[in-house]
């Protein structure tokens, strides 16, 4: 039998029916994994292409799931961020740039050259070459995490880097879709790069102190038990906010939040900030794979070229960034490589934009939708491989 289970403001029975199929399935599919010898993620994101259009059909995409999706990854990195007490992002940064850079240049040059070389036209070559050069650093978050490898010098350049890549990526994306066009405005890109800089520059180098000297003051005055938590709340959305009219992430603004109540944040704040998290983050996990639709490559040309392209979304952005962090030793450039893998929800944001501007057809969104949720399963048994003998 075939569910479509729609998701109407009215009908609070199926809103909360489509919750229950979501986080079920994804819990149960995350603890086959864990069996499996497989990090958890993997089933949470195999859960999603499962109850999805893909395969069952039980639950569709829509913009209630995308704003659940939204608040899961945002309170990911947020507690990410939380964990990382003696985090500086200025002292890795200039290592972090050389490997963002080379995570940009590398796939985004593979990714032109391979569709120039097919026959696609300048334009889509371009949007295919943006889509390669992005990186979900939620996934790659959340292994680490469950492994209790934040703290590993590795990881720590790969939340580094994927904070410049976001930068990088936006001024790519930008000119991409200036250029589809024809007007390309390069005051208001370099503006928007320059604003993106300064936030991430200021949030990171006084953000911490700020928050020192602020929380002691706000706290108290809170009506409620919890003034800790809602303080930590209205820290996480109001950075979050701040980060998206800057031009970069919301979840780079609560990931930089976290890192600012990090050395001040009390077991109990730790642990409301858990309970919220592990509810929302199958959301976040399953709605990427919600947007898997294997009917075009039903196709073996079709076929072909989306393999093309994961293997080569993989292969550049390992050697790229592998490349960028070789001077952290081989082990560890490897593990960097590896953990820029990912494209999750943010390649198909470059889709959806490829797609609004006329220069996708649906075959090519749906091939970048593909590599996207691909490159997300993948990364999970390769971190897994790479961080072998490491942490738990």
């Amino acid at each position: 039998m075939h569910f479509a289970f729609l998701l109407v403001s009215a009908d609070h029975g199926g809103i909360l029916l489509t919750l229950f199929i979501i986080f079920a399935a994804s819990k149960t599919l995350a603890l086959t994994a864990s069996w499996l010898k497989q990090p958890p993620v993997a089933g949470e994101l195999a859960a999603g292409i499962l109850i999805g259009p893909a395969v069952l059909g039980w639950v569709q995409p829509g913009d209630f799931l995308g704003v659940m999706s939204e608040l899961g990854v945002m309170f990911l990195l947020f507690r990410v961020g939380l964990e990382l007490k003696d985090f500086n992002l200025m002292r890795v940064g200039a290592d972090a740039l050389l490997v963002a850079m080379a995570g940009v240049v590398v796939p985004f040059i593979a990714g032109y050259a391979l569709m120039a070389a097919l026959g696609y036209t300048s334009m889509e070559a371009v949007f295919i070459g943006a889509a390669l050069v992005a990186t979900s650093v939620g996934i790659t978050a959340r292994v680490l995490e469950s492994r209790g490898l934040l703290d590993h010098e590795a990881s720590k350049m790969i939340l580094a880097a994927a904070i410049i890549d976001d930068v990088l990526g936006l001024l790519v994306l930008g000119v991409a879709a200036s250029m589809a066009k024809n007007e390309i405005n390069i005051l208001q890109l370099g503006l928007t790069s320059a604003l993106a800089v300064a936030f991430v520059w200021i949030a990171s180098t006084w953000g911490t102190r700020g928050v020192q000297h602020l929380a002691p003051r706000v706290e108290p005055k809170l009506v409620d038990a919890g003034g800790a938590f809602t303080f930590a709340i209205l820290l996480l959305f109001g950075l979050s906010l701040v980060a998206m009219k800057a031009g970069v992430a919301a979840i780079i603004g609560a990931f930089l939040a976290g890192m600012m109540l990090a050395p001040t944040a009390t077991r109990r704040l730790e642990e409301m900030v858990d309970g919220v998290t592990e509810f929302l983050v199958p959301f976040f996990l399953a709605g990427i794979g919600l947007h898997m639709d294997l009917r075009p490559f039903q196709d073996r040309a079709n076929l072909l070229l989306a393999l093309a392209l994961l293997v080569l979304a993989c292969v550049t952005k390992w050697i790229g960034c592998g490349a960028g962090a070789w001077r952290m030793g081989r082990a560890n450039a490897m593990r960097v490589g590896v953990g820029m893998i990912p494209r999750g929800e943010v390649g198909m944001v470059v889709a959806q934009v490829g797609l609004n501007a006329g220069v996708f057809t649906p075959l090519l969104y749906s091939l970048v939708v593909f590599v996207s949720i691909a490159t997300t399963l993948a990364a999970p048994p390769l971190l897994k491989i790479s961080f072998r003998g490491e942490g738990d």
